[in-house]
């Protein structure tokens, strides 16, 4: 058996994907993403909301203390709240792509997360010669090859699935071109 590493050099136990891989499936890679955080202009608006309500929760408190009693500490709960939501508006993913792992295989992509509460999670993407691949060359590469649709209360949308916030990409852009070209 030979030892694998990822990119991080932690060595990465072949037995621990009994039962997931194929007889004939290949790891050829594993990393993670970088865990650092980093913001996106998309985590303003929630993070604005959140000021906004925990800051009318903390008028409000200082109104009502001033009244005399308890009855202000009825405001902490909105104020805790609007707290959280700034809070997980701006950590959130930087949190989860800490608990998150990459593998590539000569036949599909995984993706694997450990997270409080809800477990560990692993899922699969085949890689195939009709894959769509995006590859976004930045700080960190992000390379995209699957769509998931998800429901909200407007409706559905569309979120890119892959490997996000890596150190260098485009070996890995390489490998997943060669499984392409090799089931093509």
């Amino acid at each position: 058996m030979t030892a694998l590493h990822d990119n991080t050099g932690t060595n990465v136990n072949d037995d621990g994907w009994a039962g997931l891989l194929d007889d004939d499936e290949t790891i050829l890679w594993q990393g993670r993403p970088d865990g650092r955080f980093t913001f996106k202009p998309s985590m303003v608006p929630t993070t604005i909301f959140g000021l906004f309500f925990s800051g009318f929760a903390l008028f409000w408190m200082i109104g009502a203390s001033q009244a005399g009693g308890i009855f202000w500490m009825f405001g902490l709960l909105h104020f805790g709240v609007g707290l959280a939501i700034v809070i997980a508006s701006l950590f959130k993913t930087s949190f989860v792509r800490r608990r998150t792992w990459y593998t590539l295989t000569d036949k599909r992509a995984f993706i694997a997360k450990k997270l409080p509460m809800m477990g560990r999670s692993i899922r699969s993407y085949p890689i195939t010669s009709r894959t769509v691949i995006e590859y976004k060359d930045a700080d960190f590469d992000s390379i995209l090859f699957a769509n998931e649709e998800r429901n909200s209360k407007n409706g559905a949308y569309n979120v890119p699935i892959g490997f996000e916030q890596l150190a260098d990409g485009k070996p890995v852009l390489q490998m997943i071109r060669g499984i392409q070209k090799d089931a093509g």
